[in-house]
């Protein structure tokens, strides 16, 4: 069997063209997409990550792990967006790796995906039962506490706290997700509007506040904290470890590309939706960042809703409800992206014999993967139930920067070898914006703690050994190879 075999890209193109009862359904515009985009980039990021990475990496200079963590979107973004308008298919990264750098690099980058859309979810529900939780202690009703326990692992103390909240609100969006794709993007369009709006009212009362109080401590001084002596703890060693931290608040616009099967014209709204939501996230989370630790200092902000922290210190009551309601609205729509993009990964794999049957079942009525949504939703809530948030979000981060990597250098290889190939849209310069997005990547992987690097070659270790015992026997490609059914359009890269 070829290990590298690549997926035909005439079968790809003409999966595309699919319609019907057993294939998803065509019902998003530009605006629907752009609003995709905009729904999963603006939360956690700007809600929750943005004051940790400030508290323990980065300090007020977060803002520079912001713009460089942008940098690196937009490099991979140009990348993203040729491939979505030449190969528009569920899918995303594992499908353009399929078509390019062949089956195993394919299957490694669709169970990475799983650390991003998954890992993903979980981080943001994990956030969004925190503010869910201030929001209702400011009103004066107050949740139960979060069940937990205690005990003794290879003779450490393991102590494991049980948020039921997490759970609840991913298995809700999973509902959503699984009555239809149209329902779900109108949903999230109307909290995206929402939320940029608390975003817009967060930034007009924090430049008021600073202007006005001109007695306000300055507390961006000093600006980059100096290092403690430990690598990655403020310093310059510190922005770089926080712009790899912060990269999960940038995530959104991968998953854009998801959804380009139940797209109405992928070609063209494609790139529209990959690019317009990632420029207009990054101008904000900046401006957010550098208001929030302009007003209050940068170790107040480890808290599951560093924003709503912010907004207080202007003492305007309703914008505090208003930031709290947006947030939990906001993140809400964050989750629903995530667990889309994961299901239309499964979708695409199990398509191509590479998961089980059951993953790309879609339902006669509702048009979409619902058992696939159903299980992907029950292990993403059994995740935000029990794992702590700073391993989760560092996780999504390097299943993100993976990705990036490896749908960069497609772009590079399918010039080479389909130069001829009509591409709606182009990516300039290349191969210099590949490389560029493939090195910026690379960094912000190597500056993520040892531990998450660890886990990341855990985690794929565990998917090599499906695999080798499952994917690879069942494998369409490689069944088509054997059988020389498709002679002269399966092509090998180990030929």
């Amino acid at each position: 069997m070829k290990l590298f075999a690549t997926k035909p890209l005439e079968k790809l193109l003409s999966e595309a063209q699919e319609t019907g009862e057993h294939s998803l359904k065509r019902a998003l515009g530009p605006i629907n997409l752009l609003t995709l985009g905009i729904g999963a980039i603006i939360g956690a990021g700007i809600f929750v990550i943005t004051g940790q990475a400030a508290a323990q990496f980065a300090g007020p200079a977060i803002l520079f792990s912001f713009i460089l963590a942008g940098i690196a979107c937009a490099f991979a973004g140009l990348c993203y967006a040729e491939f979505a308008s030449l190969i528009p298919i569920a899918g995303s990264a594992y499908t353009y790796s399929y078509a390019t750098l062949g089956e195993l690099v394919a299957w490694i980058i669709g169970w990475d995906l799983i650390l991003e859309y998954a890992f993903g979810a979980a981080t943001v529900a994990v956030g969004w039962s925190g503010h869910l939780r201030a929001f209702l202690q400011d009103i004066g009703y107050g949740l139960p506490p979060m069940p937990h326990s205690e005990f003794m692992l290879f003779g450490r103390s393991i102590h494991l706290t049980y948020d039921y909240i997490g759970f609840l609100v991913i298995m809700a969006i999973t509902a959503i997700l699984v009555v239809g794709i149209k329902e779900s993007a109108n949903f999230t369009t109307a909290v995206v509007i929402l939320k940029v709006a608390v975003v817009l009212v967060f930034i007009g009362l924090a430049s008021w506040f600073l202007v006005s109080h001109h007695g306000q401590p300055n507390y961006w001084h000093p600006f980059i904290p100096a290092n403690t002596g430990q690598q990655g703890h403020f310093g310059w060693s510190g922005i770089f470890r926080g712009a790899g931290v912060v990269f999960f608040a940038y995530i959104g616009f991968d998953a854009v590309s998801t959804a380009a099967q139940e797209a109405k014209n992928p070609k063209r709204d494609m790139p529209f939706g990959i690019l317009g939501s990632l420029v207009i996230c990054t101008v904000l989370y900046i401006i957010v960042s550098g208001l929030l630790t302009h007003m209050v200092p940068y170790t107040q902000l480890n808290v599951p809703d560093p924003v709503v922290v912010g907004i207080r210190v202007t003492g305007q009551q309703w914008a505090t409800f208003l930031v709290e309601l947006g947030a939990i609205a906001g993140l809400a729509t964050v989750m629903l992206v995530m667990l889309l993009g994961q299901s239309r990964v499964f979708y695409s794999m199990s398509r191509d014999g590479l998961l089980w049957p059951w993953a790309c079942k879609i339902h006669p009525r509702f048009r979409t993967p619902y058992i696939s949504s159903m299980v992907v939703g029950l292990f993403v809530a059994i995740l935000a139930t029990l794992v702590p948030l700073n391993i989760l979000d560092e996780m999504t981060s390097v299943g993100t920067l993976l990705a990036f990597v490896l749908v960069s250098a497609g772009v590079w290889v399918m010039r080479r070898t389909h130069p001829d190939l009509p591409r709606p849209f182009r990516t300039p310069m290349v191969p210099l914006v590949p490389i560029l997005a493939i090195g910026f990547s690379t960094f912000l992987i190597v500056t993520l703690s040892p531990a998450t690097q660890l886990r990341l070659v855990v985690w794929l270790i565990i998917g090599l050994v499906i695999y080798f015992t499952y994917s690879r026997k069942h494998s369409k490609v490689q069944n088509a190879l054997e059988n020389g059914a498709v002679t002269g359009h399966v092509r090998s890269m180990a030929d």
